[in-house]
């Protein structure tokens, strides 16, 4: 697999699962509503897309080792990754509770970590006991923070 696809596909898919979950978790404990969750997933899944996109894009550019081609396949495999691994967590808000889609995408969300960071550790002849490790406790501190500045958030105002 090419450098330029490896890059956006990891980068979508960590970014996209942790930032989604986290949206998740501060939506959830801010407002208890499935449509106001679905449509920050919506939202995030296109803007945050679109934005880490343009970032990864830049970043690439600012390099000056890659050519533009190269350069463009990060940018265009970032925008699909992390719109696709966004938008996947619709799908439990679709079909279940609010609950239980909250826990569906969370369970989901870090199996998916789990594997990714596995295979890449693989991948880098890297204990994979460390790097899942640090991956996971990265998202869940996420997760954890994110919750709590939803509840905050709140009671602001009230």
């Amino acid at each position: 697999m090419k450098s330029s696809v490896k890059k956006g596909i990891g980068f979508g898919l960590t970014s996209g699962i942790i930032t989604t979950l986290g949206l998740i978790m501060g939506l959830h404990s801010s407002t208890h509503s499935s449509g106001v969750v679905l449509s920050g997933i919506l939202v995030i899944a296109l803007a945050d897309a679109l934005s880490d996109a343009m970032g990864i894009h830049i970043s690439e550019e600012s390099e000056s080792i890659h050519t533009t081609r190269e350069v463009w396949e990060a940018t265009v495999v970032t925008f699909l990754s992390k719109f696709f691994f966004s938008a996947m967590f619709i799908i439990p808000f679709l079909l279940f509770s609010l609950n239980t889609a909250i826990v569906f995408s969370v369970v989901w969300g870090l199996l998916l970590i789990v594997v990714f960071s596995f295979y890449m550790a693989k991948q880098q002849k890297a204990n994979p006991v460390t790097v899942v490790s640090e991956h996971l406790l990265i998202t869940v501190l996420v997760i954890v923070a994110t919750h709590y500045i939803g509840c905050w958030a709140s009671n602001i105002g009230q």
